[in-house]
């Protein structure tokens, strides 16, 4: 295949155009006002043709192979007896690793992302997304955004005390852990772009995000590495701890018992849970709606429009997770500096569990205030105690994803409005209904699905976590959607392979 190029590029593009767009005849735009930064930024330039399915899948392992590496290269200069992990529950979701150049993983991009198409596809921004320069000027706004949050998030990091007290470690110390963050981001950022340019499959965040919860599931099912417990000696992973407790205990019965149930490591419940809500997703990714429609210029053929139950895909979940992490940074990093201020307080508290074995990084997690109810119950027992926090959180989840969902199809382009116009300039119309009345044919279906389905994807993710599924609910939705995308794109790119072969024969 093709090596993937890298270039800066000159912003002067209109220069060279006959004539202005109206677009940039308005008076001020942010799109605008970064042209000067556009020649200074390195972009990557697609390939001058598509690759075949099997580079881009090589592309795709190459890159992934990077990120795993990075993944396991510690920070130079950090102490190795740090022991408290202020995001071990969101590590799965944001591809992270406590202690490595991936301690930022894909958070400042997923989080540049999501902010720069919200703004611009409400209108926040003014962006002519049929002008070729503004979406240009506009994905350079989103890199520069992303840029300038790693750098935050890397000095915020290291000032707030992630890996010990700044005077301890030193200036020099303190310098180089940003700097190594600061490049391992901007990394990630280029390692996404090379394969949203065409290189790869997908994009670099989602395929980070599910070899992550795949990664942590099945270790978590399969991990030989053993931890001293109250019992014994005991495997982490809980498929090798099961044979091991059959083997040897002599009372069979507790035993199994202990496999099924064992509290401080991952027990067989909490992996037969993740089989059931795998399943459950699959069946309801299969769920859509197909419209009848037809062509005007050919009246005999006829197709279908299919409407998924998941119209959104997994994006609400990936925004509610979004929203909730950059929340939980804020309140954790405020709380080590003013513990005992009254309003950091309300905002949340929060302490170490070292209650468990296998949290050998000492997660930290939300004890009062109101991040409190906005994180989830650890099991199902929690919820039952406490059954106010488990209301709460289960109404702000699904609440959150369908209102996500309902907005994201308005900013992805993806509304009644804009299907029907897509429809009407590709000279299709839906079956028995005039151009006139398409777009209320298709206002019935497009946003009863999204607000569904967000809604559906908000109460798996919170049955997830009450059951104790292993790589926590949303890790497991956006891996199971992710796969199936996967899943879908291969099919495809199978079926275009065997048409053109068909042909050339």
């Amino acid at each position: 295949g093709l090596p993937p190029r890298f270039l800066l590029v000159d912003g002067a593009l209109c220069a060279k155009m006959g004539v202005i767009p109206a677009a940039f005849q308005m008076k001020s735009r942010v799109v605008d006002a970064i042209r000067p930064v556009m020649g200074v930024l390195p972009v990557v330039v697609p390939p001058e043709r598509q690759l075949p399915f099997r580079d881009r899948v090589l592309w795709s392992v190459i890159v992934l192979f990077i990120f795993l590496v990075c993944s396991n290269l510690p920070l130079y200069g950090v102490p190795q007896n740090i022991t408290s992990d202020p995001f071990y529950g969101l590590r799965v979701i944001l591809a992270t690793s406590r202690g490595t150049l991936m301690e930022l993983g894909i958070m400042p991009l997923v989080t540049s992302n999501m902010l720069v198409q919200y703004l611009s596809g409400t209108r926040i921004i003014s962006v002519d997304k049929n002008s070729a320069e503004d979406r240009r000027r506009l994905e350079g706004l989103q890199k520069l955004v992303s840029i300038g949050l790693t750098l935050l998030a890397a000095v915020a990091y290291t000032a707030c005390g992630m890996y010990g007290d700044v005077g301890k470690l030193g200036t020099g110390n303190g310098v180089l852990i940003v700097l190594q963050l600061f490049i391992a981001g901007v990394v990630v950022l280029f390692l996404d772009e090379m394969l949203q340019k065409g290189y790869g499959v997908g994009s670099g965040t989602q395929l980070f995000m599910t070899v992550n919860v795949c990664e942590t599931i099945i270790w978590k099912a399969f991990s030989p590495k053993s931890w001293e417990t109250p019992r014994g000696n005991e495997f982490e992973g809980c498929v090798l701890a099961f044979f091991h407790l059959l083997i040897s205990r002599s009372n069979k019965i507790m035993a199994v018992w202990d496999a099924f149930n064992r509290p401080y490591l991952p027990n067989l419940t909490q992996l037969i849970a993740t089989a059931l809500i795998f399943a459950a997703i699959i069946y309801f990714l299969c769920w859509r709606t197909a419209l009848p429609i037809k062509y005007q210029r050919y009246r005999a053929t006829e197709n279908t429009y299919p409407i998924k139950l998941f119209y959104t895909g997994n994006m609400p979940i990936i925004l509610q997770t979004c929203v909730l992490s950059n929340v939980y940074l804020v309140s954790q990093m405020v709380y080590r500096l003013y513990p005992e201020n009254a309003l950091i307080k309300l905002l949340g508290t929060w302490s170490t569990d070292s209650e468990s074995a296998a949290m050998e990084s000492g997660s930290v997690r939300a004890t009062g205030g109101l991040i409190y109810y906005l994180s989830p119950p650890q099991s199902l027992m929690e919820a039952v105690f406490d059954p106010f926090r488990a209301v709460f959180y289960v109404t702000f989840v699904v609440t959150l994803c369908a209102i996500f969902a309902k907005t994201w199809i308005h900013v992805a382009g993806t509304s009644s409005t804009h299907v029907a116009n897509y429809l009407r300039d590709n000279n299709m119309m839906v079956k028995g209904f005039r151009e006139s009345t398409m777009k209320d044919k298709l206002s019935r279906y497009i946003p009863t699905h999204a607000v569904l389905g967000g809604m559906i994807i908000g109460v798996l993710t919170v049955l997830a976590d009450f059951l104790g599924a292993l790589g926590s609910g949303t890790g497991i939705l956006m891996a199971v959607t992710l796969l199936y995308q996967y899943y879908e794109m291969t099919v495809k790119e199978n079926q275009s392979s065997n048409q053109y072969a068909t042909i050339l024969s």
